[in-house]
């Protein structure tokens, strides 16, 4: 394998759900060479090598076990059906002895239960599917749920919610690795939304419909298309023809998130997308997202990223940005 490419290895468990572990394998292991360099290398594992029976029952094949977490860089858990089904002390001993080393470790779903088993979510803000939360604060007190977000950052140690969470989950680590622009690119491939901000709401009960029949989506385009103007709450509801308090409920029903807080993530994902590909100075990155100036974006940066727009840039921009 080219040193360049960083090793995930993804642990199928017993009665793990398909969905759960094609989204990893998906994102890091599908060769995509319209991207450029190939940046990750995928491994599915087991306990040991071999089948490995899913939640709907037929088997996947394993071709490698344990061992592979000895190499990997980063490590993903996916979720598992059944929790009644004892955790084998070889995984959490391996689990152990990968974050001993520094090796990265996620987990999509009830792949907490596996994390926690091995004790590396003590004393952690962690997440897990909004049904069987309750099961891991049970199980594992000294863990801090978090069953209102789609999924938790904790450095070296990262959580999701349910099902399609896990593909805001791996986009994250994308994120975080290579910047917004290849995370962007590989959910333009997936078909999937290229940012949903991991503290919005993972449960909404029921979308609710706006008076014209659709959805709030067509105001939402209306606001990426001019992120730069000096958009607000009200003038978002003006274009949706609805009062703002009505607005807002509904948006917040649809999204899982404050009209404010959506607006506010996209304009830091629109600046980290041009710190990347442009060479832009930073206030006119900071008016071209409509953060009106370089102070506004450096703590929005600092809040949201843990981070400087410099030092952004110097880590992600990509070679050859002219512009």
């Amino acid at each position: 394998m080219p040193a360049n490419r960083h090793l995930v290895a993804v642990l199928a468990l017993p009665s793990v759900v398909p969905f759960d572990l094609g989204v990893p394998l998906q994102v890091f292991g599908y060769p995509r060479p319209d991207l450029g360099a190939i940046r990750y290398k995928a491994v599915l594992c087991g306990v040991r090598r071999g089948p490995v029976m899913t939640s709907q029952g037929f088997p996947v094949v394993a071709p490698a076990g344990l061992e592979a977490l000895r190499r990997a860089q980063t490590i993903i858990v996916p979720g598992v059906d059944d929790l009644d089904l004892p955790i084998p002390a070889a995984v959490t001993r391996a689990l152990r002895a990968a974050h001993a080393r520094g090796t990265r470790i996620a987990a999509i779903c009830t792949g907490a239960f596996a994390l926690a088993e091995a004790g590396l979510l003590d004393g952690r803000r962690a997440t897990t599917h909004w049904i069987d939360a309750p099961e891991l604060i049970r199980r594992y007190p000294d863990v801090r749920v978090d069953a209102d977000v789609l999924y938790v950052d904790e450095g070296r140690i990262l959580t999701s919610a349910g099902i399609a969470a896990g593909v805001d989950l791996c986009l994250h680590l994308v994120r975080r690795d290579h910047g917004a622009a290849l995370a962007n690119t590989i959910a333009r491939r997936l078909v999937v939304p290229p940012l949903r901000d991991g503290g919005q709401a993972q449960y909404i009960a029921a979308p609710v419909i706006a008076d014209d029949g659709g959805s709030l989506d067509r105001t939402r385009s209306w606001a990426l298309a001019r992120l730069d103007a000096p958009l607000d709450v009200p003038a978002l509801a003006r274009h949706a023809k609805l009062p703002v308090r009505t607005f807002a409920r509904r948006f917040r029903a649809e999204c899982g998130t404050t009209p404010l807080q959506w607006l506010t993530r996209q304009r830091v994902l629109r600046a980290q997308q041009l710190l990347e590909t442009t060479r832009w100075g930073i206030e006119r990155v900071a008016s071209s997202c409509g953060l009106g100036s370089a102070v506004t974006l450096r703590a929005q940066f600092r809040r949201t990223l843990g981070t400087s727009p410099v030092a952004y840039r110097r880590t992600f921009q990509a070679a050859g940005s002219t512009r």
